[in-house]
């Protein structure tokens, strides 16, 4: 196996492949994990053709320092993709490749979907998130592509992007990967110490608990209890808790029937940001 690095060779290699109608994209930042890899293996199953991008998007990042930290690990990454399926595509532009000369994100109106939650605090970074992908669909044209439920926000906007443009694909959410004390997955685990890590499970069961209060408590004394366990607790810095309807992304304000809501979170550990979230109903 080997990644593909320019539009031009993909696009070739696509050619006799498109016709069949089941072509799968994973589009990922690299660095894969078993979140990653189930995603793939969904992917896969579903379809006879997959390809899985790997390309680190400057124009999603609103702090460099971030950016550059970011693990890069193409070597690894393609070692895990084989024993996927041998067969799949890899294509790992440069940022010259997708980029050409202006490293620039289109402007887009994601509905307000992109003004909350990450969106509040990481500006323009959802018009990045928009642009990446808008063209990987514009390149491959996939009948189906996968996204996980950890970045819950960021698969709406996408779904938003879809509707609005006009796309033809169907895309597919995947459930949340979990480390075995309730982590989620996520390439930025790597950068954490072993034991801030099994801390840090700390995370989803302060979720869990408030899923459970969901039933009997409101969501304002909910989001203080939230915010009260992360002040008694030195290893993380809680930056937003928040509970929203799914559909809009809009704060609750009161509990209505037949409205799905979720419980999102931002948390820093030490300079590493971590997000998760949880349905509450």
């Amino acid at each position: 196996m080997h990644a593909i690095n320019t539009k031009k060779e993909l696009i070739e290699r696509l050619r006799d492949i498109r016709p069949s109608n089941s072509l799968g994209l994973v589009p990922t930042m690299g660095a894969l994990h078993k979140g990653h890899l189930e995603l793939i293996k969904k992917a896969a199953s579903e379809n006879k053709y997959v390809v899985v991008s790997i390309f680190v998007n400057p124009t999603q990042f609103n702090n460099i320092d971030d950016l550059n930290k970011y693990p890069k690990t193409l070597a690894k990454d393609l070692e895990l993709i084989s024993k996927v399926d041998m067969d799949i595509l890899v294509f790992a532009p440069s940022v010259e490749e997708i980029y050409d000369d202006s490293v620039k994100a289109k402007n887009y109106d994601f509905g307000g979907l992109d003004k909350v939650m990450e969106g509040k605090f990481r500006e323009d970074h959802f018009n990045g998130v928009g642009t990446i992908v808008e063209q990987l669909f514009s390149i491959i044209k996939p009948n189906r592509a996968y996204f996980g439920e950890k970045d819950f926000q960021q698969l709406r906007i996408i779904e938003k992007l879809v509707e609005s443009q006009d796309i033809p694909v169907q895309i597919v959410p995947c459930p949340i990967v979990r480390e075995d004390h309730g982590l989620a997955m996520s390439s930025r685990n790597e950068r954490l110490s072993n034991e801030t890590r099994l801390k840090a499970g700390f995370i989803y069961k302060t979720l869990q608990t408030a899923k459970e209060q969901f039933g009997t408590k409101s969501a304002l004394d909910i989001k203080e209890w939230v915010k009260n366990q992360f002040l008694e607790n030195d290893d993380f810095e809680l930056e937003y808790f928040e509970i929203m309807d799914v559909e809009t992304l809009t704060p609750i304000k009161s509990k209505t029937t037949n409205v799905k809501y979720r419980a999102f979170v931002a948390v820093y550990a030490n300079e590493v940001r971590l997000i998760d979230n949880i349905a509450l109903n």
